[in-house]
């Protein structure tokens, strides 16, 4: 039981909950959602989705050198993600100029392939995509005290959800293989798809930003019940855990704190808020330096602490 987290008050606060007061729910609405991002696998120092997007672009601009004029795609070709990142953080300070460029670029990444040939591409990517400083395999990314926590509470008849500002289509592909959650317990942000000649077809047009408020929106929309236990690890899940804890019925939430450098990274960019909202609510924060043992699956377990 949770033999990946180290004995103090964030399993404590787990165990209590799951084997204690979540048990007077009726087991059909012991929902639980886990963000993806951050969460459940690592999302530094670029989000493992956005390294899959960049490479289809550079793969377009190798079959059409033309694209190359177009700032996204040349960033592309030459692996500079930092470009990216730079277009994300000027948005945060309220420059949009290339982030809409990049968008543009990279909701072509897949237009018009079928959503099976989408999938194709996720599973070819993960068969060899290597994290860029940690040096192990990106399926190999999914940490393992979550994925733990994940069979501990279906252990104890929770229904557990994927809820991620991440794409919808890029994680249903490999959920199961790491998680054990299937494509219809996988919510995320997502572009249009269409239907035409007995198949999907992905385009190129956004639909639904899951981030933030529009966590809840899509719990509703797409489960159907308030969730009594949520995990996530930002300032985007913090409307998700308010709606879970908010309901009248036993909740639990949890917020992921990356303060280890030695094993996986450290910061709280982007996590201030819902730090601030953890200790104001009660929610329970689960350090990965102090309430790990180990931070990936596969990994040798150490001694207890």
């Amino acid at each position: 039981m949770l033999e990946s987290w180290n004995n103090g008050a964030a399993k404590a606060a787990l165990v209590d909950f799951v084997e204690g007061s979540a048990q007077s729910v009726p087991v059909d609405e012991r929902v639980a959602v886990f963000d993806n991002d951050g969460t459940l696998w690592c999302e530094k120092p670029a989000y493992i989705q956005l390294d899959y997007l960049v490479r289809r672009a550079a793969d377009q601009v190798a079959a059409d050198p033309s694209l190359a004029t177009d700032p996204a795609y040349a960033a592309a070709q030459s692996g500079d993600l930092a470009w990216f990142g730079n277009a994300v953080e000027k948005h945060y300070n309220g420059d949009d100029s290339d982030l809409k460029t990049m968008a543009a670029a990279l909701l072509k990444a897949n237009a018009a392939a079928t959503t099976d040939e989408f999938a194709s591409r996720v599973a070819a990517f993960f068969a060899d995509g290597t994290h860029p400083t940690l040096d192990r395999p990106y399926r190999a990314c999914g940490y393992a005290p979550m994925i733990e926590l994940l069979r501990y509470t279906e252990a104890n008849g929770f229904t557990n959800y994927i809820v991620s500002g991440g794409g919808r289509d890029f994680m249903r592909p490999v959920t199961g293989e790491l998680y054990g959650i299937p494509p219809e317990r996988v919510v995320g942000s997502s572009v249009g798809v269409t239907y035409g000649d007995g198949d999907i077809a992905v385009t190129d047009k956004f639909e639904f930003m899951d981030d933030g408020p529009g966590k809840p929106v899509a719990i509703w929309s797409h489960i159907g019940r308030r969730p009594i236990l949520a995990v996530g690890n930002s300032n985007g899940d913090l409307q998700m855990l308010e709606y879970a804890t908010a309901g009248s019925r036993p909740s639990l939430g949890v917020l992921v704190r990356h303060d280890d450098p030695d094993r996986e990274f450290d910061y709280i960019a982007g996590a201030e808020q819902a730090l601030e909202q953890a200790a104001h609510r009660g929610w329970t924060v689960a350090s990965i330096r102090d309430d790990w043992r180990t931070v990936f699956a596969g990994e040798a377990m150490p001694g207890a602490r």
